[in-house]
């Protein structure tokens, strides 16, 4: 694919186009419309909140209302931006079938569409952190680099599930299934230092996932420095931040070249 053609005026039209009319269609006949962007996790945050923060007393943590907020918040792009991207394909069958575009475009508009409601998410979490009085440190410049390898990790994840989505619906369900399990293995709800207290090793390994990893360093430099980090748990061999990173790299690449490959069939095969 030659890079003239990835970033040509026509591409660039239609994936603009695409995202404000995914925008548009996502709350289409909601009485509250785009607010639910903002509520939805507002509501999911008021209840982890209560249970995890009041009841079971997880909040040890500085700052624990924003730092469960904010990792909800970027939770939350994740699965939006692998979900939607997963059933783009599917959901602009008819548009494949009567223009010949370069199918990529598809699934690129609908994770551009979640990186939209992570900013209109951001704005909540300011403000949060403003009335609960976080002070920003200089470190807080790095949080854009994490949640560019959120987003990363999403693409390409979203490549290698709408193209297999395009065969076989079950991985909708499956994919549902495997997002659940991996919030509750994920240190969103529940501090990290819960896990270290039972087995350090097994810490060790749920931080080489790099989403586990990405929230922990975001939440580290924008809310607070008690965040236990993938440094505080490799103070030694910190050259294994290479391992997540390199996962988010490889997964691109294997979506974006199984996507290519199975790309000219998705017309005939929905």
């Amino acid at each position: 694919m030659k890079l003239s053609n990835v970033f040509s005026r026509k591409n660039r039209i239609l994936l603009r186009e695409l995202v404000i009319t995914d925008f548009k269609l996502r709350y289409q006949g909601s009485v509250l419309g785009y607010a639910w962007s903002l509520l939805k996790p507002l509501f999911l945050f008021a209840i982890m909140y209560v249970v995890f923060g009041k009841l079971m007393k997880f909040g040890s943590v500085e700052h624990y209302a924003i730092y469960l907020l904010f990792g909800i918040v970027l939770w939350n792009f994740f699965l939006e931006a692998t979900s939607q991207g997963m059933a783009s394909i599917v959901a602009r069958s008819d548009l494949l079938r009567k223009i010949n575009f370069p199918k990529y475009i598809i699934v690129l508009s609908a994770t551009i569409s979640a990186l939209i409601n992570l900013a209109l998410n951001l704005v909540i979490v300011a403000i949060f952190m403003i009335v609960n009085g976080v002070s920003l440190r200089l470190v807080f410049i790095t949080t854009p680099i994490y949640m560019a390898e959120i987003y990363i990790f999403a693409l390409g994840i979203a490549f290698l599930l709408s193209a297999l989505n395009v065969r076989f619906r079950d991985i909708s369900h499956i994919w549902e299934i495997v997002t659940q399990a991996a919030f509750y293995a994920t240190p969103i709800i529940y501090p990290l230092s819960i896990i270290i207290a039972k087995s350090r090793l097994a810490a060790q390994l749920l931080m080489l996932n790099p989403i586990a990893q990405a929230i922990q360093d975001a939440r580290y430099a924008l809310v607070t420095k008690q965040t236990m980090t993938f440094a505080d748990l490799f103070p030694h061999h910190q050259y294994l931040l290479v391992i997540p990173y390199s996962i988010v790299v490889l997964m691109l690449v294997v979506g974006g070249l199984y996507f290519k490959k199975h790309s000219k069939y998705f017309a005939e095969n929905i």
